[in-house]
Order: C-alpha cells, then sequence, then structure tokens
C-alpha cells in the first residue's frame, strides 16, 4: 500500500493519469457525437455518389463549365477560383507587408507615420466590414462601362470589374519553350557547379545569381532568335455592353483580393518590423563601417537575419488568408465555399460537402505550411 501511494506522488505517474483521463473524456465526447448524428440521420443514406451527378446550375466566373457537369467539376471550379485568390493574394500580400514593414522604421517622419496609420487602422477593423467597404463603396462606384476610367498600357476600371491586356503564345513560342528548357537545364548545372566551388574554396557567395543568370541569358537569346515575338498582348476594345478580349477581373474578384492583400499585409508588417528589430543593433553599425549603404545593409545584412524571425509567423498569416477567403460569399465571388453551398441547396447533402470543404482547407493549408517550413529548414541559422 505504501508503494501505491508513492506511486501516485511521482509526477510523471500524476502526468501521464491526467492525459489518459483528457483522452478517455474526448473518445467519450467524440461517441456520444457519433451517437447523436447516427440517431438524428439514420433514414438518411451517406455517401458521396451525388459529386458525379449533374450539377444543374453555372457560377458567373471561373473555368469553362456548362450546366450538364457535375457535381465534382463545379467543385473543382470554385476551389481554382479560390487558389486564384490564395495565390495572387500571399504574393501580393507579401510584397505589401514588406514595405510598409520597412516604412515603420523609417527615418523619414511621413512615411512612418504613414504606415503606422495604415497598420493600426487596418488591423483594428474587421475584415468582413473592410470586403464590404472594398465592394460596396470603391468598386461598385466606379463609373459605368461606357465611362470607364482608361489607364495606361490598355487597362480600363469600371463597374464591370478591371480590363487588363490579356498575354497570349504566337508561333514563336515553341523555339523560345526550347530555349527556356535548355536555359533551365544549363542555370541548374551552373548552380550545382558554383555551389561546389565556393564549399571547396570555404567562401560565401550566392550561386542562385549565377544559375538564374545563366537562365535569363539563354533565355532572352531564345527570345531574339524567336521568328516572331513569343508572347503578344491582346488590348480589350469596348464593345456594346462590355468589353471584348482582354483580361476581365470581375468587380467580386477585385474586392476579395483587395481587402485580403491589405488586412494581411498589415499583419505582415509587423512581423516585418518586429524581425527587423530582432537583429542586433551592432550588425547595421559594422555594415556601414564597412561602407555599405542603407539598402544594401538592409538587402544584404538585415533582411536575411531577420528571415530567420519573420518567416514561422508569416505562415500563420498565409493560412489565415487562406481561410480567410471563405468570406467570398459576402461580396457574391463563387469561391469553393459559395459553391459548395450551392451544392448543398440542391442535393441536401450537407455532413458530405461539409466534409469536402473542410479536406480542401486542410490540403490547402497543409501544403502551405509544407511549402513554408521547408523554406523555413533552408535559411535557419546552423550552428558547428
Amino acid at each position: 500500500m505504501p508503494r501505491l501511494f508513492a506511486l501516485f506522488r511521482d509526477v510523471r505517474v500524476v502526468r501521464l493519469l491526467v492525459q489518459l483521463a483528457f483522452l478517455a473524456l474526448i473518445a467519450l465526447l467524440a461517441s456520444w457525437l457519433y451517437g447523436n448524428y447516427v440517431e438524428n440521420t439514420k433514414r438518411l443514406e451517406f455517401g458521396f455518389d451525388f459529386l458525379s451527378s449533374t450539377s444543374g446550375f453555372t457560377v458567373s466566373e471561373g473555368l469553362p463549365h456548362k450546366r450538364t457537369d457535375s457535381n465534382l467539376y463545379l467543385f473543382l471550379v470554385g476551389v481554382a477560383n479560390s487558389l486564384r485568390v490564395i495565390v495572387v493574394g500571399i504574393v501580393l500580400a507579401s510584397l505589401l507587408g514588406l514595405v510598409a514593414g520597412v516604412a515603420r522604421l523609417s527615418r523619414n517622419w511621413l512615411i512612418q507615420k504613414i504606415a503606422t496609420v495604415y497598420v493600426e487602422t487596418i488591423r483594428n477593423t474587421p475584415l468582413l466590414v473592410q470586403l464590404f467597404f472594398w465592394y460596396t463603396a470603391t468598386f461598385l462606384k466606379l463609373p459605368p462601362v461606357r465611362q470607364a476610367v482608361e489607364l495606361p498600357w490598355g487597362i480600363y476600371l469600371s463597374q464591370r470589374g478591371l480590363v487588363l491586356p490579356r498575354p497570349y503564345l504566337t508561333e514563336g513560342a515553341g523555339v523560345w519553350g526550347l530555349a527556356l528548357l535548355v536555359g533551365l537545364a544549363l542555370g541548374a548545372v551552373v548552380y550545382v557547379a558554383r555551389r561546389r566551388h565556393l564549399k571547396r574554396v570555404d567562401r560565401p557567395g550566392s550561386p542562385l545569381l549565377w544559375g538564374l543568370g545563366v537562365f535569363a541569358l539563354v533565355a532572352g537569346v531564345g527570345w531574339l532568335l524567336a521568328p516572331t515575338s513569343p508572347i503578344a498582348w491582346e488590348r480589350a476594345t469596348l464593345g456594346r455592353f462590355n468589353f471584348q478580349g482582354g483580361l476581365q477581373l470581375s468587380p467580386e474578384f477585385a474586392a476579395l483580393l483587395t481587402g485580403l492583400v491589405v488586412y494581411t499585409g498589415a499583419f505582415i508588417a509587423e512581423i516585418v518590423r518586429g524581425g527587423i528589430l530582432a537583429v542586433s543593433k551592432g550588425q547595421r553599425e559594422a555594415a556601414l563601417a564597412l561602407g555599405l549603404t542603407g539598402y544594401q545593409t538592409l538587402r544584404l545584412v538585415i533582411l536575411p537575419q531577420a528571415l530567420r524571425v519573420i518567416v514561422p509567423p508569416v505562415t500563420s498569416q498565409y493560412l489565415n488568408l487562406a481561410k480567410n477567403s471563405s468570406l467570398a460569399v459576402a461580396v457574391g465571388y463563387p469561391d469553393l465555399f459559395s459553391v459548395a453551398q450551392t451544392i448543398i441547396n440542391k442535393t441536401g447533402r450537407e455532413v458530405e460537402m461539409i466534409l469536402v470543404i473542410m479536406a480542401s482547407y486542410l490540403s490547402m493549408s497543409l501544403l502551405t505550411s509544407l511549402l513554408m517550413n521547408w523554406y523555413n529548414r533552408r535559411i535557419r541559422f546552423v550552428e558547428r
């Protein structure tokens, strides 16, 4: 008996018992939820065969589709629309956050205050409110198509959205494509050779720049040798009711993308500012003592070290952007969540579609985390 009491006084045993009790509680809760689900849906069928049936509806934009396509294909159209917003949003939010974060540390009083007002205002305003502002108070207030605002390079702004020149491949694209493949192979060879050389002589350097330089050189030569320009631009023309040709971005897409970029960029800006401040002040002083300019100090000394602090929290912001894209339903953009809601209304398969939605967002989040964790391992400091 004393041994039993002594066993329960062991901290490791107590911790193990508490964890086992917590797991048992979770198992009981899961069992109750499953039983409740079975009891309420015992008269309903469970399966995903409805995904192969005819959808009977279309969405306003996305991949080419028709009413006779399956529910699965229409859902994939929504997934493609979501990915378009997420990928472009991550790139633009990263650039905006980097600029705003550096601007918050600027010695210029006006630039610093503008960046501070932007960050503090956006971070303390709900994203849904911002989306309504960009959609109803900005893009829907633009002039009609006939009075569209014409910007340089064939860009137009109107209530129908943003119209850009659309690139397309010409007959010379084949020669240029071959040059790109050759340049990619040569660039990889140069990168590996340069990296081994720098490692052998134990000197710092950037083998990636050498590889990219060779690739760019071969690509440029291939462009010049092509019989015609490999890429041409199709500019939009004003038709009777709307623009014809070009790349047309709907106001719903533009509002959602703008809202996500501006909102996420404000959080990334604070992360960038914190990462820069985490670098020792002596690093900046040493770089300036060597004669480096302020831009060179930031690019070559400060940011490479700050990235080790910046990347992990920025990964969380990328995941938040992907999940916040589900607010597209508020502005009428047909993302995967909006299309899934339509499928639910037509088929009545709520549980199955919710599982599909969860699996879709989980897959995108895990892929983003995988790529960012790989990059984080590449830049982390390895002690000797």
